[in-house]
């Protein structure tokens, strides 16, 4: 008997089919992974089973019973819980406290137990291998500790099927690796658990079985034996691995950024340079540098063979340099604005007229870069939050496309978003080559700097370790010069 299963559940909004009799069953003690691109149906049938959607047709059974009207009430006291990429805890309230609405049991009159509560809260913190005050207020914690919390939460809960939806979006490689130790552990207790994840590194490496989604249907359920990176991308987007990493040629021009001092490095027009490197390397301290973010000590910076003096944002994108932060939804964009506002955000003087905003000229300059870029969103007009992540990666990029940026920084430019963004983002960035565009790309993910590098520059410890051309390079190569045991 399964402890998980949905059988032919469909469900479409507006005539639009979300999802087309998929059937998914999850067994005691198994970790099965959920992958397919966004819009493939993966949000909706975790929603259909949480109870925060009811399905046209199907039906759904826990332990061999049919969920009848579920609700998220009604999931959460069945033993259900999902921890999604945004926590959902509430901000002003301790730790402590978050904890304790999700695993103690409410009456209308009861003396609260501080001590005893503070007790269990860190026991279920030392069970993630946290070290979080339960006093803490939740606002005042990074988005890797929320998520801790969130995990501990569902522990409390003593839940039996735990979904997790990109839950290594905003971790660590050590706090990844504590997640994964808290998995094993809850799958050997005979918890059945759900791992959504763009990362397929990860996948291979925690799951025992996939199933793929596509437009809304079950392609396949595999066991994770007998499947392979390649594989998994055919299934997921109908193309095979090789598309996913569309390299142009591109005939290089002349240096166009060039550090010195203590990072020694130069990118020319029309190049990529992969920046690689361990967490706490330095990349993205050196990508805040060059935007005028952080000071510039013992670092000499120059455009076009000239030293520059970047003491801001602004001074940076008068001088021709654009940047994708690593976050987009906190430093990228503002989600509750319209697409068009936030595609042109950097060039109100360009859309501006008499000092005030040409509004019109505003949604023309928009409409330009969202058909360029194939920004799917059925109007300029709408809140750039309602837009897939991809799309809303895509926005940020096609920012700096209306400022004619000289070098363009992207900090983890394909983080969060599905494999078929990744291609078009790819394809992006070697058509922004092609123009001339001198690029400088900051990646955790191997296969990405491998992929779409003209070189490879290793950090370790704030400093340049060693560059790779693209035709050396390998990942036993990168991570030997990033751990400093290279020969």
């Amino acid at each position: 008997m399964s402890l998980l299963k949905a059988t032919d559940v469909s469900k479409s909004y507006a005539g639009v089919t979300a999802l087309k009799s998929v059937s998914f069953e999850l067994e005691r003690g198994e970790v099965q992974a959920l992958v397919g691109e966004n819009g493939a149906g993966k949000s909706t049938l975790i929603k259909i089973l949480t109870g925060a959607v009811q399905p046209d047709e199907g039906r759904v059974e826990l332990e061999g019973r049919q969920v009848v009207d579920n609700n998220p009430h009604l999931s959460r006291s069945l033993g259900i819980a999902a921890i999604y990429q945004q926590p959902s805890l509430f901000p002003d309230l301790t730790v402590a406290e978050n904890i304790a609405l999700a695993t103690e049991k409410q009456t209308l009159w009861r003396r609260v137990d501080w001590g005893a509560r503070r007790a269990a809260c860190r026991e279920l913190l030392a069970r993630v291998g946290s070290t979080i005050d339960p006093d803490a207020v939740v606002a005042s914690l990074s988005m890797p500790e929320q998520q801790v919390v969130e995990i501990a939460k569902a522990l409390g809960a003593n839940a039996k099927v735990l979904i997790l939806d990109e839950p290594t979006a905003s971790l660590t490689d050590r706090e990844v690796q504590n997640l994964f130790r808290v998995i094993r552990d809850l799958r050997a207790r005979g918890a059945g658990l759900v791992y959504i994840s763009h990362r397929l590194d990860e996948i291979l490496e925690i799951a025992g079985r996939v199933t793929v989604l596509r437009d809304g249907s079950v392609i396949d359920t595999r066991s994770m034996r007998d499947v392979t990176p390649a594989e998994l991308i055919r299934l997921m987007v109908g193309r095979e691995l090789a598309a996913v990493f569309p390299k142009r040629e591109v005939a290089l021009g002349e240096v166009v950024l060039e550090l010195r001092g203590r990072v020694t490095l130069q990118v020319r027009a029309g190049e990529i340079v992969g920046l690689a490197g361990l967490v706490g390397a330095g990349r993205t301290e050196l990508a805040e540098t060059l935007f005028g973010l952080r000071a510039a000590d013992g670092l000499e910076i120059l455009l076009r063979n000239g030293a520059v003096n970047i003491k801001s944002a602004r001074d940076a994108v008068e001088l021709g340099i654009a940047y994708v932060p690593e976050d987009r939804r906190r430093h990228g964009l503002i989600m509750e604005m319209p697409v068009a506002a936030n595609l042109t955000l950097a060039s109100l003087r360009a859309i501006a007229r008499n000092g005030l905003l040409d509004f019109a000229r505003e949604r023309k300059v928009a409409w330009k870069i969202q058909e360029e870029l194939s920004i799917k969103t059925a109007s300029v007009d709408i809140a750039v939050d309602r837009l897939s992540g991809g799309n809303q990666q895509k926005v940020v990029i096609g920012r700096w496309l209306a400022t004619n940026p000289a070098v363009l920084i992207l900090d983890e430019p394909t983080q969060g978003v599905d494999v078929g963004a990744k291609s078009e983002i790819h394809r992006i960035m070697g058509e922004l080559a092609a123009r001339g565009l001198a690029i400088l790309m900051i990646s955790s993910e191997l296969p990405e700097i491998l992929g779409m590098s003209d070189r490879i520059a290793v950090m370790r410890g704030g400093q340049i370790e060693g560059v790779l051309k693209r035709g050396e390079a390998t990942q036993q190569g990168i991570l030997a010069l990033a751990l400093g045991s290279a020969a």
